[in-house]
Order: structure tokens, then sequence, then C-alpha cells
């Protein structure tokens, strides 16, 4: 069985031509920093995220993206899920209605316990440094039909 994305099928095709955007909720905040952490991302650019499983938020501030090797990271803290929904590469990701960045990959370090979901930012800030709360409403993409 061929994977699309690891072979190449795709492109630079973008086949998600409608979708719903992910909603959660925080249910921890995280307060760290690596500059050597090794996260892995995975060359698939989208991920299924189902209602109740629980993920984790990490911004990066280097250029990075599906099949890339992240370092500099900062935690944001952990999500439910309360819509499922497909994550993509690229998707914008909200907490408490502020931009922190979009989705550059995910890293498969912690399965099936958790995704560590790999956010580009501008700078590496903290879910502490953020003032992030508990329960702020997280979402990830916007509800669109590709034109």
């Amino acid at each position: 069985m061929r994977d699309p994305y690891k072979n190449g099928m795709f492109g630079t095709t973008n086949p998600y031509f409608k979708k719903k955007p992910l909603k959660g909720n925080l249910v921890v905040v995280l307060d760290g920093k690596f500059e050597e952490r090794g996260l892995k991302l995975i060359v698939q650019p989208s991920r299924c995220l189902k209602i109740g499983e629980v993920h984790e938020l990490i911004v990066t501030d280097e250029a990075k993206g599906p099949g890339d090797v992240v370092n500099r990271i900062a935690y944001v803290g952990f999500f439910t899920v309360k819509e499922s929904a497909v994550v993509v590469a690229g998707d914008e990701v909200k907490i408490g209605g502020k931009v922190i960045g979009t989705i550059a990959g995910y890293d498969e370090t912690h399965m099936p316990n958790h995704y560590n979901i790999v956010v580009k930012a501008p700078s590496l800030v903290t879910g502490k440094e953020m003032g992030l709360e508990l329960d702020s409403e997280i979402t990830i993409g916007e509800e669109k039909e590709k034109r």
C-alpha cells in the first residue's frame, strides 16, 4: 500500500476541498523551552483528531513543515478535542480567539497517548508566558471551501 504523501502523489495540490475547524479546550497550561528538542515531524500534513482525545500544542520559531526535525520549541499546553476534525499543516491555530501561529506538523513520540502538534509561531512563547487559562477555547482551521 502506497502512502500518497510519502510518494509525492499530491505534489503541491491541496485535496481538502471543504473542512470544518477543530474545536477544543485547554486542560493543561505548560511552561518550558528547549533549544535541541529533536521532534521528528511525520511526512503526512494531516491528522484526524477525535472527540475526547487529548493532544499537546508546542510552538517553534523555526520555518519547518512535514518531514522536518524541529529543535527550538516552547510548550503551550494540552487540549481536549470537543469537535472531531481533520487538522492540516498550514491551518491557523487560535487560543481564546487569538492567533498563535499555523500548524507545522505532528510528532508521534508519545503515540498512542497523544500527538505533539507543532505550531509555527513568530517567537518561542510558552503557555504560561501567553497568560493562557484552563478551559480556553482552541480552534484549529476555519470552515471554508477551497476555490
